[in-house]
Formats: C-alpha cells, structure tokens, sequence
C-alpha cells in the first residue's frame, strides 16, 4: 500500500466514525427540548437522566431520576418495560447510548431528547 491510500482509509474511517454517532437508533424517537417540555406533562412515561451524579447533582431537570450510563444495565430493573422510557444526557451522545442499552433489554418505547440538558430552556 502507498501513503496516499492509508491516508485515503484513515480519512474514510474517521468520517464513518463520526456519521454512526449522529444516525439515530433504529426504533428509537427523537425529540427536542421543545417536544420535552409538552412530554414533561404528562407523567406517564419515565424519564431517565444517564449523566453523571455529579453532573445531574449540579443540574437537572426536575422530573428526571437519575441512572448513570455506566449503571444503567444493572439499574434498568428499576424501569417498567412497558412504560415509556425518555432518556437524556448533557448532549445527546450518551442518551444514545442508553437508548441502544436499553433497546437490547427489551424496551419497546424508548424516547431520546436530541442535545440534552445542554439545549434545555427551563
């Protein structure tokens, strides 16, 4: 292989990379803060912070319990399979993760807030 075609496949891998974090889970609804905020409402569905304790400690959204990612899989029993489940983090990133976390236990209605806590407007 010649310099140029490593080049070529490193670019090609970083770009991948970065798509895959950005396509939403399949089965999975997206919504924004705004949709959140009517979601918020009603008090049926659960709603899952997946920051931090320290981070859900200094702020969260009132509503919100919170399961840190790295727990959520042996925390997940706390949540009814049945029930809606609306997951958030500070951007977007680990919510996704926890969506696919919970996807693969057997959650059907899973909700991710697209930008998370950072894009929340009170």
């Amino acid at each position: 292989m010649d310099f140029f075609s490593v080049d070529v496949i490193i670019i090609s891998m970083v770009v991948i990379f970065i798509i895959l974090r950005f396509i939403p889970v399949k089965g999975v609804k997206q919504i924004d803060t705004n949709e959140l905020k009517e979601l918020l409402k009603n008090k049926d569905p659960q709603f899952v912070d997946v920051r931090t304790q320290g981070e859900f400690s200094r702020y969260h959204i009132q509503g919100f319990k919170n399961i840190p990612l790295q727990q959520l899989s042996k925390k997940a029993n706390m949540l009814n399979k049945n029930h809606e489940v609306v997951v958030i983090c500070q951007s977007g990133v680990r919510s996704k993760k926890a969506s696919k976390v919970l996807k693969k236990m057997g959650f059907k209605k899973i909700i991710n807030v697209k930008g998370g806590v950072s894009t929340w407007r009170g």
